[in-house]
């Protein structure tokens, strides 16, 4: 008799994401002058895809704190005229961390227009 072996030959692609929804920060943004004299509510969206072949481990994941207190203490720092400006400082500070791959990120202001819920971008980044 002849015994068959089987091999196991599934394979799987992973796509890992870091979701921070909703983080709403008082700082100083845009280019009107009461802009620039008060702090505004500004609301946080990122969507961070993280290296699929690193295995979750507590040394290997990427922080979700650390990344929130990354913005609050790049937000505190100074002021931003755009939020174009604003976001480009996010990026390059989330991508020093080398398991990031690309990053989703909305950031919309709460309370700069009346007829509105919100006003803002998005703008999603990929290291290449």
């Amino acid at each position: 008799m002849k015994i068959l072996k089987f091999k196991n030959k599934q394979k799987f692609k992973y796509n890992k994401k870091i979701l921070i929804k909703d983080l709403i920060l008082f700082i100083s943004v845009g280019i009107h002058q009461f802009e620039k004299l008060k702090k505004q509510r500004v609301n946080f969206n990122l969507e961070i895809t993280t290296d699929p072949n690193i295995k979750p481990e507590i040394k290997t994941i990427v922080n979700y704190e650390n990344i929130i207190n990354d913005i609050k203490e790049l937000t505190e720092k100074k002021h931003f005229e755009l939020l174009e400006n604003l976001s480009e400082s996010i990026f390059d500070e989330i991508f020093k961390n080398k398991k990031i791959k690309k990053i989703k990120l909305k950031i919309e202001k709460l309370d700069i227009m009346k007829e509105t819920k919100s006003v803002g971008i998005e703008v999603i980044k990929t290291k290449i």
